[in-house]
């Protein structure tokens, strides 16, 4: 019986933040690839080796967890003021499924180097020295967001002093701003037009909830409400298969209130979002890494589920939206640290710290915010080609 040999397609296995994935020029795709479909995402999921009942990738690219199962797709923009387009598939580890409701906000400190060194923007806005700033347009959420690379002699720069908690090696730093990160498809930053909601959650419980659409949709809990201090780790929540399935209802649940789907069975084919995080007022604890993070390191605590799992550190999408709600008064994440107006907010995550800075304004009884910003670090790990079986798509 004859099998199809395998075909390479160029590619870069590249870390943005504390994630990592595989990146691909548009025009670098197979023909029928390149337009979104079934081929398109039997395509990604072959590279990354979903789906795997093992729960390993062993026969991919892909990591097994939320973090590492990735996949960045960046053209040359045809839009006004922009220089790349990028679009972001999130890949299920056990079922045939790659999500594209939302945005990666760690890998999208990747996708400016990647762009320069891939020859996507152009030449004359890229410096030898210095910042090159890149204008990505984020299809998925179709949002702006501004990348400033370094640059040194030509390059981007990849090595540096910066230190990133959740990433073990420092490296240069990449400051983003996400324009307008909150929802603007006529809809409320605030979908159910609250700044506090009260979520029942039928067989569980209700519980006081922010829901918010900022960086990524996001549903915010009180950790005591839930039994928690805001200080676990990983271990905690992902070695309870009980607290597991409690906190995939509560989402589901969240995402029938925010208008997200029409049905709560709906959430399973939209497993990236919405986001459920937890918050807490500051206290001391010590991070995976070992890390002593003392009550007054920090503004507030945050632990975050994606893909079904603790986040390792945080999603730069939910750093986004735990910087805009820590911007406005009254939401839990900013009841969790202390209340009052704010720009800026140090949270504590189970790697360590982050700070993320937002600019919010009232205008009549709605919030707007302008800005959200924070630093990540990106490194090319490997480029040069993957290889998939020629019939795999």
């Amino acid at each position: 019986m004859p099998h199809a040999p395998q075909i390479r397609i160029p590619a870069t296995y590249m870390r943005g933040g504390t994630s990592k994935g595989v990146f691909f020029r548009l025009e670098d795709l197979p023909e029928r690839a390149r337009t979104p479909g079934a081929a398109r995402d039997a395509l990604l999921l072959r590279v990354i080796g979903s789906p795997d009942p093992y729960g390993k990738h062993t026969d991919g690219m892909g990591g097994a967890t939320s973090s590492t199962s990735k996949t960045v797709i960046v053209s040359r923009s045809d839009k006004p003021e922009h220089d790349v387009d990028y679009l972001f598939g999130q890949v299920s580890i056990d079922t045939a499924f790659v999500d594209w409701s939302g945005n990666c906000g760690n890998l999208s400190a990747a996708v400016g180097p990647f762009a320069i060194a891939g020859g996507l923007v152009d030449a004359a806005r890229v410096p030898d020295n210095g910042i090159a700033t890149v204008r990505i347009w984020q299809a998925n959420i179709g949002k702006t967001i501004v990348a400033h690379v370094p640059m040194t002699d030509g390059q981007p720069q990849e090595t540096g002093d910066f230190e990133l908690d959740g990433v073990t090696f420092p490296a240069a730093e990449v400051q983003l701003d996400f324009v307008d990160p909150a929802d603007d498809s006529g809809g409320s930053m605030f979908p159910t037009g609250h700044l506090v909601d009260q979520l029942e959650v039928p067989g569980i419980g209700t519980f006081e909830a922010t829901m918010i659409n900022a960086g990524i949709p996001t549903i915010f809990l009180n950790a005591e409400a839930l039994g928690y201090t805001g200080t676990e780790l990983q271990d905690d929540i992902n070695g309870d298969p009980q607290a597991l399935a409690r906190f995939e209802t509560i989402r589901a649940h969240g995402a029938l209130r925010m208008g997200l789907i029409s049905d709560v069975g709906e959430a399973a084919a939209r497993q990236h979002t919405p986001k459920v995080a937890f918050v807490a007022p500051p206290r001391s604890y010590v991070a995976s890494s070992g890390k002593a993070i003392e009550t007054g390191d920090v503004d507030l605590l945050v632990r975050a589920l994606s893909m079904g799992k603790l986040h390792h550190a945080m999603m730069g999408t939910a750093a986004v939206a735990i910087g805009t709600a820590a911007a406005i008064p009254g939401t839990l994440v900013n009841l969790a640290a202390g209340g009052g107006e704010r720009n800026a907010v140090r949270f504590g995550h189970p790697s360590g710290t982050l700070r993320v800075g937002a600019e919010a304004l009232r205008q009549g009884d709605e919030w707007q915010v302008t800005r959200a910003s924070m630093s990540r670090s990106a490194r090319v790990l490997m480029e040069g080609w993957v290889r998939v079986p020629g019939d795999a798509f």
